[in-house]
C-alpha cells in the first residue's frame, strides 16, 4: 500500500545565505498513523509541517500526499487532505459563535447549507463542544477553544491533522483533554495524525516519533525506543518522561533499575514487584 505520506530527500531555506531550515528530509507516513515529530526550538519541526500542507513548497526534492506530488498544480487538492491546528487557537478565530467559527471553512469550499449545518453539529459533538454552539468563542477555556478550532478542522474532513504545538499553551489537564480528543476523532474517523510538539505525553501517544535537529531527520522509532534513550534525550531538546526521571535517580542511590523503557504503569508495576516486596 502506498504510503499517506512520503517525503523525499526536501530542502528548503527561508533566505539564501541562511542556514537551511531543512536538509535532505527523507521519511514515509502510513494511513492511519499517528506520528510525533519533537525536536528543539529551530530544529524544523513547524517547517516542515508547512512543506506537507503546501504552505511551503520545498526547494528540491518532493513531496507526496494522499498520493498525489506535490506542486503548484495539486497544492490545492493537497490542502483539502491536510488541516492544521495551531499553537494558539485565538488566532484561528473568525466567527461570531462557537458554531460560526466551525462553519467558516465549509463555507469557503461552497459545502450546501443542509449539509454545513450536519457537518458542524457533528464536529462539535466529537469535541464535546456542542452545548456551547452559541458561545462567544472569547469567552471559552484555552482547552474548550482548542477544542472548536480542532472541530473547524474535523468539520472539514481532511484525511490528516496536523497539531503544531497544539497544546502547548494549555495546563497538564488541558493538555490531556486535547491529546484523548484526538485520539478519539482519529480511530472514529480513520484519520492520520502527525503532532508537532515539545510534550513528552503528546509524544508518547504517538505510534512513531521522528526527531529532528538543526533541520536534519537524526533518529526515528517507537516511543519505547526513543525514551529508552534517557538522558541523551536532553541533548535533543526534549524532557525525560518521569519514568524515566525515576529510574535515573534510584540508579544514583545505587539501586539496579531495567535497562529497557518502562512507562508510569510499567515502572509501578516494576517498583512493586522488585523494589517495595523485598
Amino acid at each position: 500500500m502506498d504510503p499517506m505520506i512520503e517525503i523525499n530527500k526536501i530542502a528548503f531555506s527561508y533566505q539564501e545565505d541562511e542556514q537551511p531550515a531543512l536538509k535532505d528530509v527523507s521519511f514515509s507516513i502510513e494511513k492511519g498513523e499517528w506520528v510525533a515529530i519533537v525536536g528543539r526550538n529551530g530544529s524544523g519541526k513547524s517547517t516542515l509541517a508547512k512543506t506537507i500542507n503546501g504552505l511551503l513548497l520545498p526547494e528540491t526534492g518532493s513531496v507526496a500526499v494522499g498520493g498525489k506530488v506535490l506542486s503548484e498544480e495539486t497544492v490545492w487538492e493537497i490542502r483539502k487532505m491536510v488541516g492544521m491546528v495551531f499553537q494558539n487557537p485565538d488566532n484561528q478565530f473568525v466567527g461570531a459563535t462557537v458554531e460560526d467559527d466551525v462553519a467558516f471553512g465549509l463555507e469557503n469550499q461552497g459545502i450546501p447549507r443542509s449539509e454545513m449545518v450536519k457537518r458542524v453539529t457533528d464536529a462539535l459533538t466529537q469535541v464535546k463542544m456542542n452545548e456551547f454552539a452559541t458561545r462567544e468563542p472569547a469567552r471559552l477555556s484555552g482547552g474548550q477553544k482548542q477544542r472548536v478550532a480542532i472541530a473547524g478542522v474535523v468539520a472539514l474532513r481532511p484525511d490528516i491533522i496536523i497539531l503544531d504545538e497544539a497544546t502547548s499553551m494549555l495546563d497538564p489537564e488541558g493538555r490531556a483533554d486535547v491529546i484523548e480528543t484526538i485520539r478519539k476523532i482519529k480511530e472514529e474517523n480513520d484519520l492520520t495524525v502527525i503532532s508537532i510538539t515539545h510534550d513528552i505525553d503528546e509524544a508518547a501517544s504517538a505510534h512513531r516519533i521522528l526527531v529532528m535537529r538543526d533541520g536534519q531527520l537524526v533518529d526515528e522509532g517507537t516511543p519505547q525506543d526513543i525514551f529508552s534513550q534517557g538522558t541523551e534525550l536532553i541533548s535533543l531538546g526534549l524532557d525525560l518522561p518521569f519514568a524515566e526521571k525515576l529510574k535515573a535517580a534510584l540508579s544514583a542511590r545505587g539501586i539496579p533499575v531495567p535497562s529497557e523503557y518502562l512507562d508510569e504503569e510499567g515502572m509501578m508495576d516494576w517498583l512493586w514487584t522488585s523494589v517495595l516486596k523485598k
